[in-house]
């Protein structure tokens, strides 16, 4: 599940890895204090896990109408993805 951080998705989603960083840690913070995690957890899996695994399901995300933070969209240009070319030969 750490693998999905080696991949900018989640930094795009989250609108930033300090914006990531931030959910990460809070909603890791909920669950050490008790909460039920929204995925389930598979045997082995960390706390870290769980959360990603949340962000990624989409369960957790930043509620961006109760808050004053800008959307990703809004303040982050999301590079093209460049598709291999497919050479015929």
């Amino acid at each position: 599940m750490i693998e999905a951080l080696k991949s900018d998705d989640l930094v795009y989603k989250m609108g930033g890895r300090f914006k990531l960083a931030t959910v990460i840690m809070k909603r890791w913070r909920e669950l050490l204090e008790g909460a039920r995690p929204l995925v389930e957890r598979k045997e082995g899996m960390t706390d870290i896990e769980v959360v990603i695994q949340e962000i990624v399901d989409g369960k957790i995300d930043i509620d961006y109408e109760k808050s004053d933070i800008p959307r990703p969209e809004e303040i982050i240009r999301i590079p093209e993805r460049k598709t291999p070319s497919s050479s015929t030969g």
